[in-house]
Order: structure tokens, then sequence, then C-alpha cells
């Protein structure tokens, strides 16, 4: 497998960062999903090839563990709004100080910079903001949302996954990590060094 060997944290959010874990699951990758205490998941089909853990990112010890497992890591799948790693100390500037080489995508609807890099939404927004719901549907007739998450899936996971496959193999030419924003309405993945 293309990427056995490679150990990814997924920090559980909604569709995008699943998928985008599941793709490196399917292609070799260790892929530990980070989900929140006291949640209850049933039968999660994004889970294909993951392990997980829970952690309490409320508590001093949890953001030390998660710390941890992030500087231990090839990769780290951040699907959180704008600040939220900050907040918990755990800054992507931070963590590559004491993992140079690790790879940190961020995985957001609108991406960290903008007037709407804070804000919430969900697929059909950003097929509506990006143009592409315009696309579906007849001619001469309304668009209609479609029945599968297309820019979750396409427009974010899929794309992130490449910008994280083409980070590492930057990784290996110059042994350094990178930050990755990578969004569902703005592509293509940016690259922070």
């Amino acid at each position: 497998m293309a990427l056995a060997g490679v150990k990814v944290i997924e920090l559980a959010g909604l569709a995008p960062a699943p998928f985008c874990g599941m793709v490196l699951a399917d292609f070799g990758a260790k892929v530990i999903r980070v989900d929140r205490t006291k949640v209850f998941t049933t039968g999660d089909t994004l889970a294909r090839g993951k392990r997980s853990v829970a952690i309490n990112l409320k508590t001093a010890d949890g953001v030390a563990l998660l710390r941890r497992l992030c500087v231990q890591s090839d990769v780290v799948l951040e699907p959180y709004r704008k600040g939220v790693m900050e907040k918990l100390g755990l800054s992507p500037y931070e963590l590559l100080r004491e993992n140079p080489r690790l790879i940190f995508a961020r995985l957001t609807g609108y991406g960290q910079n903008g007037c709407y890099a804070t804000a919430a939404g969900h697929d059909i927004n950003y097929l509506a903001m990006s143009g592409l719901l315009s696309r579906l549907g007849r001619s001469g007739e309304k668009p209609y949302a479609p029945p599968i998450l297309i820019a979750d899936f396409a427009g974010g996971g899929l794309t992130c996954a490449l910008g994280i496959v083409l980070a590492l193999l930057e990784r290996t030419r110059s042994g350094k990590g990178q930050i990755i924003d990578a969004s569902m309405v703005r592509n293509p993945v940016i690259f922070i060094t």
C-alpha cells in the first residue's frame, strides 16, 4: 500500500474530514480518529480502516495526550473552524516546532483567511458559493440539491487527501512538514511553510 507506515491523527468532524481520513486509510495509512468523550456514535460508514480513541479536550490531560499523539504522527487532519486548535494551545506552528516533519491539514468550509473564515456552512452553501449549484438541474429550471455531498467529498475531503499526499512527497525531498489550508469553496489547496 502506498501510504503504509504513514500515521494520521484525524480529529473527529463531519463528512469531509472523515472521508479524507478514509481515503488515506484505504491507501494504507494508519488513521487514528480522535473522538469526543460522552458522544454516542452509531455505525459510521466513513470509519472504514480506522482506529479510534476518545479524548476529553476540555481537560489539560486530554490536550496533553492529543499533543503527544500529534507530535508522534506524520499527519494531523483538523476539521475545526478557525482558531479552535489555537485556543487549545495546539496551533500548527507550535506542533511543527516540536515535529518539523509534521503535515498539518486544516479542512474547513471557507479556509483560514477571508471574510467567511469563521462562518459555519453546509454542502449546499458551498455548492452555491462556488457556482456549481447553478449547473445542477435541467436547462431553464431551478437548480436542485444533489443526492450526495459533492462539495464536502470532492471539493473538500478528496482535495485535502491529494494535498496531504503532495505534502508527503515534498517532505521526502525537503525533510520539512507543511500546513495545508483546504476548503470546500476555495481550491486548490494552499500550502503554508
